[in-house]
């Protein structure tokens, strides 16, 4: 009887240390999901606004070229 109840403990204890572990492991998740967002995010914007702005100053720069050879042509 003493071993039924020995083993029940240690089934009790084992569950509780997986819930522990559990816990833990989601608090530490959420907390490196978090710094990771606060820095990926900035880089992740100003990526996205160099990238834009590189879009934009490709045609800019073709048409500066093009209206460049006009002018040197014509004169």
């Amino acid at each position: 009887m003493f071993t039924l109840l020995a083993v029940l403990v240690f089934l009790w204890l084992a569950v509780k240390v997986v819930g522990l572990a559990l816990k833990l492991t989601w608090g530490t998740a959420k907390i490196l999901a978090s710094i990771l967002f606060a820095v990926a995010l900035p880089l992740l914007i100003g990526g996205v606004l160099f990238a834009g702005g590189i879009l934009l100053v490709v045609p800019v720069i073709l048409i500066g070229a093009a209206l460049g050879i006009l002018k040197w042509c014509v004169s």
